[in-house]
């Protein structure tokens, strides 16, 4: 995959799954509270940065063992 695609794809696809992840573990760990919304956002603010380097390193290896499993 060229270099630009891969980093606009992890970009992405990291943000968007950090921030339902972040989002669900933080309610399942405080709740619903007046805070949950300033957590949430620092939590997503933490984790988006890690996810998205994990996603572009991992990215290639995970693709080749799903063409893999598909066959």
């Amino acid at each position: 995959m060229h270099f630009k695609l891969r980093l606009i794809h992890s970009t992405l696809m990291s943000g968007v799954l950090s921030f339902l992840m972040s989002g669900w573990i933080v309610f399942i760990n405080l709740g619903y509270s007046s805070h949950f919304l300033s957590f949430w956002m620092k939590a997503w603010g933490l984790a988006w940065p890690a996810a998205m380097v994990i996603s572009f390193i991992a990215g290639p290896a995970i693709l080749k063992l799903a063409q893999k499993l598909a066959k």
